[in-house]
């Protein structure tokens, strides 16, 4: 676990286009342990794309995502791979669950390829706190969007990263869902000193996380 008021993701001077039309220009950003931030924002005003970029998904073509110590900039391919896969837990719009698993089986993965333990009861707690305990057994393609998409958060948070990004984590449900799935997160951020940066359209969020960013009031 992280110290309390570290800062986890620090962000300067980023920028991203394509065809020389910009999509990121960000001068500055810093989520500490245990905090969170929302990025709202219209579609189109380059949410994804950040996202992307601090996963190290994506390179920037300037600036730094210092992330846990660790200027991500500047890593090789597997070694990005491999901190990638320890030190964050990632929830895109495109789920990825991998259909040939059983939901359980998606978690368990989700730990080996993070490097730490395989733990059957840490993965069956973070489904049972998202309410799909009782779909350990199913496979990816029998359940709802909003199920899997609570799955799939309950797999980023099994290895206990140190930053937490997610994409959109609302969009697919109703409001008292979409409130679980916010109060869950938050409780995970502050409790394990986990960084979350959650970029949304859904103002539901507003004033659910510690900070807030309007990424089109940047532009």
């Amino acid at each position: 676990m992280a110290n309390m008021g570290q800062t986890t993701l620090q962000i300067s001077d980023l920028r991203f286009g394509y065809d020389a039309r910009p999509v990121v220009d960000l001068p500055a950003l810093s989520v500490s342990a245990g905090r969170s931030c929302a990025l709202i924002g219209p579609s189109g005003c380059g949410k994804s794309t950040l996202l992307h970029l601090v996963a190290g998904l994506l390179r920037p073509q300037a600036g730094r995502v210092v992330v846990a110590g660790h200027d991500l900039t500047v890593l090789g391919d597997a070694e990005l791979d491999r901190f990638r896969g320890r030190h964050l837990g990632i929830v895109l719009q495109r789920l990825h669950l991998l259909s040939a698993l059983s939901v359980i089986d998606n978690l368990l993965l989700a730990q080996r390829l993070a490097r730490v333990p395989c733990d059957a009861s840490a993965v069956r707690r973070s489904l049972a706190e998202l309410g799909v305990e009782d779909l350990a057994a199913s496979r990816p393609a029998r359940l709802s969007r909003g199920q899997a998409q609570r799955v799939a958060i309950a797999r980023a948070l099994v290895h206990a990263p140190a930053l937490l990004l997610a994409d959109e984590p609302t969009s697919s449900l109703d409001d008292a869902n979409a409130a679980r799935v916010l109060e869950l997160l938050v409780q995970r951020t502050r409790a394990h000193g986990t960084a979350l940066l959650l970029v949304t359209h859904d103002r539901r969020v507003s004033g659910l996380l510690d900070d807030q960013v309007d990424l089109d009031g940047l532009r």
